[in-house]
């Protein structure tokens, strides 16, 4: 079994434009990141079980980047999506309304090749700088 981590953020928003924001690419593009020195050039959703998730995730500088990609398992419009990655680890993401604040948690597997804590330093930093994005705008 895989270690499973969870994130979490309150954001000062209603259920239905945090869940916009999370799954729009026009939006993810903007907040796809855990450090200023990195941009998420590229998105893409197909937002329905079996769809795809794309995000393209690069330094700024253009010293390094990735591709984000992931198969959509369960979508449950303004409450919850889960998805697998290529290596089959989960990810499961509910959206709590905490009227008038939504409660995003973050549920995924843990990779075997990097801390557990600097795995989860990593992904509450991309939520906390969702959480930002979406309150400022």
């Amino acid at each position: 079994m895989p270690t499973e981590i969870t994130i979490n953020a309150l954001i000062t928003s209603e259920r239905k434009k945090v869940w916009e924001y999370y799954t729009n690419p026009s939006h993810i593009t903007s907040w796809n990141f855990a450090d200023p020195s990195w941009h998420c050039p590229a998105a893409k959703v197909d937002l329905v079980a079996g769809g795809k998730y794309f995000a393209r995730m690069e330094a700024k500088d253009g010293s390094f980047g990735f591709d984000f990609e992931a198969i959509f398992d369960e979508v449950k419009e303004f409450q919850s999506l889960s998805y697998a990655m290529p290596d089959g680890r989960k990810v499961k993401v509910q959206f709590l309304d905490k009227s008038p604040n939504t409660e995003v948690i973050v549920v995924f597997d843990a990779e075997n090749e990097n801390p557990v804590e600097m795995q989860k330093d990593g992904w509450q930093s991309i939520l906390n700088n969702f959480k930002h994005y979406v309150e400022s705008n």
